[in-house]
């Protein structure tokens, strides 16, 4: 099976590519690779594994895919929410503009009787709520972004489902929440600060954390977000809803609790690392999440990491091992 992966150099992209190629999507069926980033590998390609460096959108990349179109695509790549402010333009082009470009290139070969219809999995975002208030929330709350990111991740939801009307693609939509821990690195998110604590009490640096200690967020660990992918491509075209967009399961926690929770698994005083210096604008968008309900995504096995100690155990681990994604 042919299965192509846009963003595969970034933190999920790159633990997704390591996934499938130890447990593939078709037990029994050989993994063919198709890896795109604008940075290439660091390393050389195992067999089987293509990189494409450059653009998901480039021409180059659906002519070198002719003879051999995929017939599985994750589509993880994106400008994540901080850097799509600071740069409209960017964020256009590559969060959207870019999407229908994927669209059409995976389309073509279908409309010419070429290809069997691919199936998409598109990585949305809880961004597309835009602020929340205190009052639970299911997964049909309505969209109401208040970033540039969230209204390009929820037309990108509405093009997957218009593709997939059309018959051109069999799409499927997550909308993700904080996925941890992602590198220490600077990387645009507003939501950095989920995995800044983790790493921050592992080595035991301080860190002052950009909402309160009260502030709740809904968490994911990277682990448990693959696992979420992964089922979602496997997950029959029969009885997919109309909008082909599912909410996963999370768990919602405070600040603090995860804070402790980090705390007790590494034997550190938080106290001591973690300071607060709450900003009132990201602690809108980012630490006051109320608690959600997902029970028409759990009846189709999509999960949440069960427990704060386990996601805790599980992110750590991963952080140790230099990969989280056990």
């Amino acid at each position: 099976m042919h299965v192509l992966v846009t963003g595969a150099g970034g933190f999920i992209g790159s633990a997704l590519a390591e996934r499938l190629q130890s447990a593939p999507l078709v037990p029994g069926t050989p993994l063919r690779l198709t890896l795109v980033d604008r940075v290439g590998p660091v390393a050389s390609c195992a067999p089987g594994v293509q990189w494409h460096v450059g653009s998901f959108a480039d021409r180059a990349l659906f002519d070198a895919l002719e003879d051999d179109p995929p017939g599985c695509v994750f589509h993880l790549a994106s400008v994540p929410g901080s850097l799509a402010e600071r740069e409209p333009a960017l964020g256009v082009q590559a969060n959207l503009l870019d999407t229908v470009d994927l669209c059409e290139g995976l389309a073509r070969p279908v409309r010419a009787g070429r290809a069997p219809v691919p199936r998409l999995v598109f990585a949305s975002s809880v961004a597309v709520y835009g602020a929340l208030g205190a009052q639970a929330v299911d997964e049909r709350q309505w969209p109401q972004p208040t970033l540039s990111y969230g209204v390009h991740k929820w037309m990108a939801e509405l093009l997957v489902a218009d593709y997939s009307r059309r018959g051109d693609i069999d799409g499927r939509s997550l909308r993700l929440p904080g996925i941890v821990a992602r590198p220490p690195a600077e990387t645009g998110h507003g939501s950095a600060f989920m995995s800044q604590i983790f790493h921050a009490l592992r080595v035991r640096q301080a860190y002052t954390c950009p909402v309160s200690a009260q502030a709740t967020a809904w968490w994911m660990s990277l682990g448990c977000c693959l696992d979420n992918l992964v089922h979602a491509a496997r997950l029959p075209a029969e009885g997919m809803p109309a909008e082909r967009c599912w909410q996963p399961p999370v768990l919602r926690s405070s600040v603090e609790e995860v804070v402790q929770a980090i705390a007790r698994a590494v034997d550190a005083d938080p106290a001591e690392w973690i300071r607060y210096a709450p900003d009132a604008h990201i602690e809108t968008l980012f630490g006051r999440l109320p608690a959600l309900h997902t029970p028409r995504a759990e009846a189709v096995g999509f999960q949440n990491d069960g427990s704060l100690q386990s996601l805790v155990t599980r992110v750590l681990g991963g952080l140790q091992g230099g990969g989280g994604v056990k």
